[in-house]
């Protein structure tokens, strides 16, 4: 069965991006770098790319321009009350714009079959936790503190309960996956 299972680089006070949506520091992969560095890489690569579909939310979207319409051949699947742009209504075939967290959710499983659908970004993992669809959390603690910028879990409308799933460390990060608790 197909699970929805939020991927994020974080640093460990929680930011994601900083005020100009860089991903840490100047030159912007600051919390990315873990990567490069080898070891679980790897498997974290392999995880994502046997996934079965993306999901996020539109500003995700934009900033990533929707992957170039191909995220590994995956379907993206996009939360939006708007229509897409010109791009995703006519140059991206993968992309599909849904109007609600349910639905969309919904949809990425139906596409994603009995594999894992990658959620990406805060606004999408935020309003799927709300409505109870995201399935688990899996979180690279970056060991830096960026001090301001835009929030991973900015606010929640209740307690959200996790079970620790599993635990990589490493002198690069943290990789931590829980599974949310219902």
């Amino acid at each position: 069965m197909s699970k929805s299972v939020l991927d994020m680089s974080v640093s460990l006070d929680g930011y994601i991006a900083d005020p100009d949506d860089f991903l840490g520091g100047e030159n912007g992969e600051l919390l990315h770098e873990w990567f490069e560095a080898g070891g679980p890489a790897t498997e974290f690569e392999q995880e994502w790319q046997a996934a079965g579909a993306v999901l996020t939310g539109r500003r995700t979207a934009e900033l990533m321009d929707h992957w170039g319409g191909d995220h590994g051949g995956q379907p993206i699947i996009v939360v939006s009350h708007r229509p897409p742009g010109p791009a995703a209504r006519w140059g991206y075939p993968l992309v599909t714009y849904v109007n609600g967290i349910e639905d969309a959710v919904a949809l990425a499983k139906e596409k994603a079959g009995d594999r894992d659908v990658q959620v990406r970004g805060a606004g999408v993992a935020r309003s799927a936790l709300a409505a109870g669809v995201l399935d688990e959390v899996q979180v690279h603690q970056i060991p830096v503190l960026l001090g301001r910028g835009r929030r991973l879990f900015e606010e929640l409308p209740a307690l959200v309960g996790l079970e620790v799933v599993r635990v990589i460390d490493t002198p690069q990060a943290t990789h931590i996956r829980y599974r949310v608790c219902r």
